[in-house]
C-alpha cells in the first residue's frame, strides 16, 4: 500500500469508526506513548534488559502499527502529503549519504 493510500485509510476510519481526529497535541502524547512500547519491546527483547513474562506476549508489529497510525493521523490532520514528504526524504538521504555509511569503519 503506499502511503497516501495509508493516509487516506486512517482518514476513512477516523470517520466511520471515530468521531473526529484527536487534536495535534493529543495525537503527540499518544505518539510518545506508542513509540515507548515499540521501545520497551526493543530494549528487553534484544537489549540487555531481561523481558519480563508479561511482555513476551507483546506483538512489535502491533506496536509499530500504532505508531504509523498515530503518525498517519498527524499528517492527515496537518495536511502533509506523507508519500511526497517521504520521497523527498529519501532522495534527500540518498544523495547526501550515498557514501557514508560504505565509509563507516564501525559499520564493517
Amino acid at each position: 500500500m503506499k502511503i497516501n493510500n495509508a493516509q487516506q485509510a486512517v482518514d476513512d476510519w477516523i470517520k466511520k469508526h471515530g468521531v473526529r481526529y484527536f487534536n495535534e497535541l493529543t495525537n503527540m502524547a499518544q505518539l510518545t506513548e506508542e513509540v515507548g512500547e515499540v521501545a520497551r519491546i526493543i530494549a528487553r527483547r534484544y537489549g540487555e534488559q531481561s523481558e519480563k513474562e508479561s511482555d513476551k506476549s507483546k506483538d512489535l508489529g502491533e506496536e509499530l502499527a500504532d505508531v504509523l497510525f498515530v503518525v498517519l493521523c498527524l499528517a492527515n490532520q496537518t495536511s502533509i502529503d506523507l508519500q511526497q514528504a517521504f520521497d523527498k526524504k529519501l532522495q534527500l538521504k540518498s544523495k547526501r549519504d550515498h557514501d557514508r555509511h560504505h565509509n563507516n569503519k564501525k559499520l564493517k
